[in-house]
């Protein structure tokens, strides 16, 4: 490591930038699914010695100077690594995609490195030669990650965060500081190492003190995450019981004229099914539910499914279902919506929801007139792109039962699920995922879902068309689960949610007061500095 390090500082170039792509991707090992820690803490302390090499601009040169370079390079190899499974997506509908999808998965990955590189400047601007430099770039970091979760509509997959919460225990800790604080101590931990070479006057000791810290932080972090799950009292209910429909429908079938009686007709049986004589199957449920887009049409251009679907519902159940809705103005015009819908046992819509946060390229297509004219297309098809909802707002029968819907990747965003998350009794996501079939991309997302019920306390049942159909509980242990690929279902009853978690309390406030605090030691320390030199 001794090497290494002088290496890293003495780099420059080409060589300084492949050195950093080179370990920018061994940090995304530690993402979900992987949780290959340690490449955390060998991959982040050659960022931080880069910048211990790099020399200081001034002025509008910082901003795309040796240090943005740096951030820059570190974060396209590490989103090329983690965000690898994205082009899967190319592969549904194949032909001329193919050919794009190489520079597409690149030029996300840059995108969203840019957000490293000026993280890597505002660090570089508070650098020093003391330990400071490693708060410097926590803070710098964190913040950016904070930035991109939200800025452009967001995109906060494989926040640095998740890293440490391979298991149950470690991730207690995000119902404290949620997933941005943590990936605030990701960063901190992970660079420390940095601090342990090149050697130097200082004795072993002092050397070793940051390893100290390293395992003081992991070991505290396990001991609370044992002590939240062996004293939170869980509290079950006995008066509702899901049943989650996984059909497996696959993404090229999804859409195809002919397929609609198909995938019905494997929803309606399994929604019937019973796995024995003695199982009461759609009796013994109060709510039948199935995934995002399951039905892969307008019902009111299909009425005759309308009238099976109510067939099949015992009076007193509920369907809730992903389905397109169209809202008509007038004969030429119309909007569609990526929907949540909830029907009684007399075919009633009786309840809905509109998608409010819409995937780019996947659901709508950002600058339409201009990539139209490169044959550019939206992801999802058989649709003339979706129009977003207005609001969130909380599905549910006389207020017997309040749950909050969910739509795909709307669950990602932490401390961002609405105002109306206080008053459900369990979070539920729909999803697809048949666009990333065979990837890492199910696993990854369903970890993040899973997240959102520890920090929120809240049971998260997650009901997917090709994987993974789950009910979490409100400390985030898996109660059940369907694979991937898998065709099944299955019946459940969330727990009551728990009656409050500190980030449900105070969400991201204390990540921005201690920012905040952060950023003005920092500036006190320039000041201080500054002064010496001078004087």
């Amino acid at each position: 490591m001794n090497r290494l390090a002088q290496i890293a500082i003495l780099s420059f170039g080409w060589r300084r930038v492949l050195l950093l792509i080179v370990f920018g991707a061994i940090a995304s090992l530690s993402m979900p699914s992987l949780f290959v820690l340690p490449a955390l803490f060998v991959s982040l302390p050659i960022w931080v010695w880069c910048l211990d090499g790099a020399e200081q601009r001034k002025g509008l040169k910082r901003l795309f100077g040796p240090a943005f370079v740096i951030g820059f390079s570190f974060g396209l190899g590490y989103f090329l690594g983690a965000l690898h499974w994205l082009g899967a997506a190319f592969f549904v509908d194949g032909g001329w995609l193919l050919v794009v999808m190489p520079f597409a998965i690149f030029a996300l990955a840059a995108v969203l490195a840019i957000f490293w590189g000026f993280a890597s400047v505002l660090a570089h601007y508070f650098w020093s030669d003391s330990f400071l430099r490693i708060f410097a770039f926590a803070l710098s970091l964190s913040l950016f990650e904070f930035i991109r979760g939200y800025i452009f509509s967001g995109f906060p997959f494989d926040l640095l965060g998740y890293s440490l919460t391979a298991n149950d225990n470690m991730a207690q800790i995000t119902s404290v500081v949620g997933i941005y604080g943590l990936t605030g101590i990701a960063v901190f931990i992970g660079a420390m190492l940095a601090l342990v070479w090149p050697k130097d006057g200082r004795s072993l000791i002092g050397r070793l003190m940051p390893v100290f810290i390293i395992i003081s932080v992991i070991l505290g972090q396990i001991a609370y995450g044992q002590y939240r799950l062996k004293t939170t009292k869980i509290i079950e209910r006995s008066d509702i019981k899901l049943r989650l429909v996984q059909p497996n429908i696959k993404q090229s079938q999804k859409w195809q004229a002919g397929s609609s009686d198909f995938i019905m007709t494997r929803l309606l049986d399994l929604s019937v099914s019973k796995s024995s004589p003695l199982d009461a199957g759609i009796n013994g449920i109060t709510y039948l539910i199935w995934p995002e887009a399951a039905i892969p049409f307008y019902l009111s251009e299909r009425p005759e499914y309308v009238s099976k679907i109510s067939k099949i519902l015992p009076m007193g159940k509920f369907l809730v279902t992903g389905a397109p809705r169209k809202e008509s103005f007038s004969q030429n015009l119309s909007q569609s919506y990526n929907s949540i819908l909830m029907f009684n046992s007399d075919g009633e819509i009786i309840a809905s929801y509109d998608k409010t946060h819409l995937v780019p390229f996947g659901e709508y297509l950002p600058f339409e007139n201009i990539f139209n004219r490169f044959g550019i297309k939206q992801f999802v098809t058989g649709v003339d792109g979706w129009n977003a909802g207005t609001s969130r707002r909380l599905m549910g029968v006389n207020g017997a039962l309040n749950f909050l819907p969910l739509i795909c990747y709307e669950v990602i965003f932490s401390g961002r699920l609405g105002d109306e998350i206080k008053g459900a009794d369990f979070i539920l996501n729909l999803t697809n995922d048949g666009w990333f079939d065979n990837s890492i991309g199910l696993e990854q997302s369903f970890h993040h879902a899973r997240i959102r019920a520890i920090e929120e306390g809240r049971s998260l049942v997650r009901v997917a068309n090709t994987g993974i159909t789950a009910l979490v509980d409100p400390v985030g242990v898996v109660r059940a689960k369907l694979d991937a690929q898998t065709i099944g279902v299955l019946d459940v009853a969330p727990p009551r949610p728990l009656k409050k978690t500190i980030f449900s309390q105070y969400r991201n406030y204390p990540f921005f007061l201690v920012l905040f605090l952060g950023f003005l030691m920092l500036i006190l320390q320039k000041i201080r500095l500054k002064k010496k030199k001078y004087f």
